[in-house]
């Protein structure tokens, strides 16, 4: 499965900064050693059901940390028998624009 996850803090730091939280939970994923990537609004990550939520509820776990309220927006592929989609899914479709 591929979980797309974003996940942010109820209050931001003095300056309304939520980046802190953000990056610790990012961290989260990077360090799960699970397929994942970041981009501007969301986290991908890639892997088992059971291991992916591990990873988002570690996540949140850090997140909660900064503040005792936690936004978390998920969507998820849910695809068995599929792996390496968090790339494969984009390349079918540059290759679709390359032609």
């Amino acid at each position: 499965m591929i979980v797309a996850f974003s996940i942010s803090p109820a209050a931001g730091d003095e300056s309304g900064s939520v980046s802190e939280a953000v990056a610790e939970a990012v961290r989260v994923v990077r360090e799960s050693g699970l397929p994942n990537e970041t981009n501007a609004m969301f986290t991908n990550v890639e892997g088992e059901w059971d291991e992916v939520m591990a990873v988002v509820k570690r996540a949140v776990d850090v997140v909660a940390a900064h503040s005792p309220r936690v936004s978390l927006v998920l969507k998820a592929d849910i695809r068995p028998g599929h792996t390496g989609e968090i790339t494969g899914k984009v390349e079918r479709v540059e290759r679709l624009l390359a032609d």
